[in-house]
């Protein structure tokens, strides 16, 4: 069998990483536009990626460091935090 059930499990891995790290660049680069533009859309998006970067990072430690402990709740919480601000921004930033 070319993909065994190890082979699978690293593979979920390597994406779950490459999630984790894609969402900490989307963080970055929109944070740093932010304070080069001073635009608050910049500001409440880098924050909801900022909250699905832990989201992720989460993910991966449930998925491959601590495999006896369900992490389930504070990745959904992580990601509701995440789009919570995102929707505050989207309502309440008057600029």
């Amino acid at each position: 069998m070319l993909f065994g059930g190890e082979a699978m499990i690293e593979m979920g891995q390597i994406v779950y990483g490459l999630c984790a790290f894609t969402a900490l660049a989307c963080t970055i680069l929109l944070l740093r536009a932010y304070y080069r533009t001073r635009h608050r859309i910049l500001f409440w998006s880098g924050l909801c990626f900022a909250g699905l970067t832990v989201n992720n990072v989460l993910l991966v430690m449930d998925r491959s460091l601590f495999l006896n402990i369900d992490l389930t709740t504070w990745r959904l919480v992580a990601a509701l935090t995440a789009f919570l601000l995102l929707l505050h921004g989207l309502i309440n930033d008057d600029h």
